[in-house]
């Protein structure tokens, strides 16, 4: 017995918005530039050196300013690389990346608010590092493999900088935000392109 036009028709178009519908999902933004994370590396790298430097009142505004240039840096650069793959930042691959890493920047941002008021500057790095790391690794389950990872690594220094406050925050806010930038945007660079 064959099937009514009708029934295969309806069951036809709801196989083809089920593929649509895994084809959508297993699509990965792979739009996160190598090159914008390689030129975050360096403004940290340098951020920790002047911040190491510079008086304690200064310390909290150097790092503060080098968070907003890797901001920019960030974003011109992914729109950049998004425009040469052809996969718009609105996509819906786009868009899971950016609503599953913002939250915990979100959060970095009214914690640093808070901390910094207490005059607790030495949690800063920890927080900072744990935070962004987290961010890559709920941003990663839409993007390259790399990006989780990366987020792995910076989940450890993080734990570092909160179980071993002697150590420098200047120095851990280089290797993180600084050595794993260049080093995961050397990697996404090679793999997947600028």
């Amino acid at each position: 017995l064959s099937m009514p036009t009708t029934m295969r028709e309806s069951r036809a178009t709801d196989d083809i918005e089920f593929i649509r519908h895994v084809m959508e999902r297993a699509v990965r933004f792979n739009a996160v530039p190598g090159l914008g994370l390689m030129i975050m590396g360096a403004t940290a790298v340098a951020s920790a050196s002047i911040a190491a430097a510079a008086p304690p009142a200064l310390w909290l505004p150097i790092w503060v300013g080098d968070a907003v240039l890797a901001f920019a840096i960030g974003l011109s650069t992914m729109i950049a690389k998004a425009r040469s793959v052809s996969m718009p930042i609105n996509s819906r691959a786009g868009q899971s990346f950016v609503l599953s890493f913002a939250p915990p920047i979100l959060i970095g941002t009214v914690a640093t608010v808070a901390v910094a008021a207490r005059g607790a500057h030495d949690l800063l790095p920890p927080l900072w590092l744990s935070l962004y790391g987290l961010a890559a690794i709920t941003a990663g389950a839409f993007s390259v493999r790399l990006v989780s990872i990366m987020g792995g690594c910076f989940l450890v220094v993080g734990a570092v900088a909160f179980l071993l406050p002697s150590l420098s925050g200047d120095l851990l806010m280089a290797a993180g935000f600084g050595v794993l930038h260049l080093l995961f945007g050397a990697f996404i660079a090679q793999r997947h392109g600028g």
